[in-house]
Order: structure tokens, then C-alpha cells, then sequence
């Protein structure tokens, strides 16, 4: 097993993560009977001593909806081969962790429109009330 690098400071140690093998739903013909490929890769995001604090609290929130007991569960099975499905719900968990960590976008300061734009929005409201009003019933058709 490998580690996990979530971002160039944040690595996920191999030892931390749980995987659990089943058999896989689809094609595959006689092969889907026999070949354990699917995989869940487990990671206990609440007690892993190799995520900092600070973060850990910033994604324990994030991840919410996703966590059980303070454990995050990916399942792959979109490859036939078992290597592949491992390597496929690895890079999902570590997007998925990327995402959580990332910092917070800085906080809007609400505006006032400018004095400008709010005379060419009445500007560009009168042409086209004019240009409605224009389209009325002239009485040529009586």
C-alpha cells in the first residue's frame, strides 16, 4: 500500500487507511464470480495523528455529511482489475481531502452600485418600456 498525498505538506500515511475487498457488480462475465475487485478504502479523518488541528477541524466540518463515526468510506469498482479500483478510490480520496482542506475564499464586502450604472440601468429601462409601448394596437386592423 502507498500513501495518500493530499497536497504538497499533506500526506496521508499507508498505515492509517483500512481497505476491504468485495466482489463487483457488472460485466465481466464468469470472472465477476471469483475476482474480489471492488474496493472501500477507509480513513478515520478523527483520530489521525498525521493531519494538523487546525485542519482537521476546518474538514471534520466539510465532511459532515460524509463521515461515520469520524470515518470517511470511498468504494471503487469502475475497473475490472483490483490495482486499478485501489489507485482509483485512493486519488478520489485524496481529491475528496484537497477539497475539504483548502482555505476558505476571502469574504465579499458588499458594495453600493455606482451612480453610473444605476442612470444607464433606467437609461436602458426607458428605451425598452419605449420600445414595448411602441408595439401597441394602432386600430389599422378594425
Amino acid at each position: 500500500m502507498n500513501d495518500v498525498t493530499v497536497t504538497r505538506t499533506l500526506v496521508v500515511p499507508a498505515s492509517e487507511l483500512r481497505e476491504r475487498f468485495s466482489r463487483s457488480g457488472g460485466p465481466g462475465g464468469q470472472g465477476v464470480n471469483t475476482a474480489d475487485s471492488r474496493v472501500e478504502l477507509s480513513f478515520d479523518l478523527a483520530a489521525s495523528p498525521s493531519i494538523p488541528d487546525h485542519l482537521k477541524q476546518r474538514m471534520l466540518d466539510r465532511l459532515a455529511g460524509r463521515l461515520v463515526d469520524g470515518v470517511i468510506t470511498i468504494a471503487a469498482s469502475e475497473h475490472r482489475a483490483q490495482l486499478q479500483n485501489r489507485a482509483a478510490a485512493r486519488e478520489r480520496l485524496a481529491v475528496i481531502l484537497r477539497e475539504a482542506a483548502a482555505p476558505p475564499p476571502p469574504v465579499r464586502r458588499a458594495t453600493k452600485p455606482t451612480r453610473g450604472s444605476q442612470e444607464r440601468r433606467i437609461a436602458s429601462k426607458k428605451r425598452r418600456a419605449d420600445t414595448k409601448r411602441g408595439r401597441g394596437r394602432s386600430g389599422s386592423w378594425d
